[in-house]
This record gives structure tokens, C-alpha cells and sequence, in this order.
């Protein structure tokens, strides 16, 4: 019988500080080793920090934002990863987190899982941005839309409004996740966003016969004051839902709606099996001959080199003298 102790992490970033994020990620790692959590999962993009400037300012005004949130962007690999590689590492903890990544002059929302010993095992980004979030991140690729092995069980990870592409949800469903990362932003959207995550998370929970663990992000009072002075737009408020969902929907524990904190969890996969039992949709219950789902998981490239043979003369001319020999 498997049991995962897990968190579902709310935390702050440290506003505009790419270091001091991931510094505060780290410390948090660590304390939740201390409680002896095998699983973690951070909020999306939250090194090292969601773009909120996005959703209040028009494209004209936001050059400023954008470039200083490239600036403070994570590359992969890079010594903040390893960092987080090292946390994990010591902890002995598998952590899911998003991050807003560099590539480039271009920033993709994007996912890291690292495994319990440190290894980076998936990176991958964000399929399709959502709404004002296109002025900000490219586009990703389904090359990571996949459930990988880790060492608490099989993970797959989502961010936020992906968890509304059924498709995209049941790409990890068919790879056989028992453990489903799903990633928001939060301090945004207001308590209906909140609501919708529930149901979001729930639902996906239900379909796959897994654990969901959610993740938000919480601003405080200053730092919602300080972007909207930045921004010179609204305050931004709500959207908060941190939980753990077992494959039966049932939410576990209580959720944190406000304010910093994790929700710890055991996971025991002995329902898993129970749900499945009854409704397998990778198995018994699914129809593949009637109902499939085709994925392209080649990583995009931007460049198909094709390199033009030049005939080896002398090869040739060698070849043809053992033929004549032969004869």
C-alpha cells in the first residue's frame, strides 16, 4: 500500500525579485522536509512572479512591465534551478512549481517536476496562454504533456485555464497519472475565479481516478498596493483555492481561501483503485475504438536543417575497382 504525504503550497513571491523568490521557495522546502512531505506543488509562475500588470494594463502601457519581468525571468538550467534542485534534493521531496521562464527575449509560463533526488525530470510550458497572458508568454509544445515517473508515483501538471481543454486533461488521464499538479495564480478574478478553480480541480480528480493536488498564490496588502501603483490600474483581490482533491472529488482537509500556508495531506492510492474499480477512464470504461485522442508530442523546432551529401569521388572510385576485381 502506497501513501504520499503531499502539500498544496499558497505563498507570496518576493515581489519583482527573481532571487528572493526563489530563496523564499527554497526555505519553504525545507520546512516542509522538516514535517517529512514527500510531494509539493508551488503556485503557477510564482518565480518569480505572475505577470498581474497583464490583466489591468493595455499593451501600449505594459513595455515597462514586460521587460522587467524578462529580466528577472528563470532560465533552464541555471543556478536558481539548481537551487531547487538542491532543496529537493535534501528533502528527499519530488516538487512541482511554475515559473516564468527565459528563452531567449521570449517568457513561457512553464512547469519544473523535480524528482526526490534533484533531478529535473519535466520542463514543460504552458500550451496555450490565456487571454491577456498571450501579450506576455509564448506558446508551448505537447511535448511535455505527459505524466512522468517520479519517486511518490506517476505526476501530470497543468496550468490554470488548461484544466478547461478536456483534451489536454485527458492526454494526461490516458498516460495514467495518479497524481495531478495543477497550478493558478491567484490574487486575481475575485471569489468566482476561486469557485471555478474547485470545480475545475474536482471534476479533473473525478475523470482521472486521481489526486489532485492546487496550488494559488497570495499577494498581501502591500504588494497589491504596490502593483497597482505600478500598473496605475484596480486592485486586484481574490481567486484564492489551495487544496488536495482524492479521486473521489472529496476535497481533504480545508482548503486555504486567504493568506500564506500549505495544505498537507496523506494520499493513500488504495483509492485510486477503488475509484477505478468503478470508472477507469483509460481502461474498462473508456471506447478507443469509437473515442480517441491523437497527441503530437515532437518537440517544435525552429529550424529543419537538411544537409546536402557531397559524393565522395575517391569512395566511388574505390567501390567501382573492387566491383571490377570481382569480376
Amino acid at each position: 500500500m502506497t501513501i504520499v504525504k503531499a502539500a498544496a503550497v499558497q505563498i507570496s513571491p518576493v515581489l519583482y525579485s527573481r532571487a528572493g523568490t526563489v530563496e523564499k521557495v527554497v526555505q519553504k522546502i525545507r520546512e516542509l522536509g522538516e514535517k517529512r512531505v514527500q510531494y509539493a506543488v508551488f503556485p503557477e509562475t510564482v518565480i518569480p512572479y505572475y505577470p498581474y500588470f497583464s490583466f489591468v494594463q493595455s499593451p501600449y502601457a505594459m513595455a515597462k512591465e514586460s521587460l522587467r519581468l524578462l529580466e528577472e525571468s528563470v532560465t533552464v538550467p541555471s543556478a536558481e534551478t539548481d537551487a531547487i534542485a538542491q532543496a529537493a534534493r535534501e528533502a528527499h521531496m519530488v516538487v512541482s512549481i511554475g515559473v516564468n521562464e527565459r528563452d531567449g527575449g521570449t517568457i513561457y509560463n512553464t512547469q519544473l517536476l523535480f524528482d526526490a533526488d534533484g533531478t529535473l525530470i519535466q520542463r514543460r510550458r504552458k500550451i496555450t496562454p490565456t487571454y491577456h497572458e498571450r501579450l506576455v508568454w509564448g506558446q508551448g509544445d505537447a511535448s511535455g504533456l505527459r505524466a512522468v515517473d517520479a519517486a511518490v508515483g506517476r505526476v501530470g501538471q497543468l496550468a490554470c485555464w488548461e484544466h478547461y481543454q478536456p483534451l489536454a486533461r485527458y492526454a494526461l488521464i490516458a498516460d495514467g497519472e495518479q497524481i495531478h499538479a495543477a497550478m493558478y495564480p491567484g490574487s486575481f478574478g475575485g471569489p468566482l475565479f476561486a469557485e471555478q478553480i474547485e470545480v475545475n480541480i474536482r471534476q479533473h480528480a473525478l475523470e482521472a481516478g486521481c489526486f489532485v493536488v492546487c496550488a494559488t498564490a497570495w499577494l498581501d496588502k502591500d504588494q497589491v498596493g504596490r502593483i497597482a501603483e505600478d500598473t496605475g490600474g484596480p486592485a486586484l483581490s481574490g481567486g484564492f483555492f489551495t487544496a488536495i482533491v482524492d479521486p473521489e472529488g472529496r476535497i481533504i482537509g480545508e482548503p486555504l481561501t486567504s493568506g500564506e500556508g500549505e495544505v498537507i495531506a496523506d494520499l493513500d492510492f488504495a483509492l485510486i483503485d477503488q475509484r477505478k474499480r468503478l470508472m477507469d477512464a483509460r481502461g474498462h470504461y473508456s471506447r478507443p475504438e469509437l473515442l480517441s485522442l491523437r497527441i503530437d508530442r515532437t518537440p517544435a523546432a525552429h529550424l529543419h536543417e537538411r544537409d546536402a551529401q557531397v559524393p565522395d569521388q575517391n569512395a566511388r572510385t574505390v567501390q567501382d575497382d573492387r566491383s571490377t576485381e570481382a569480376h
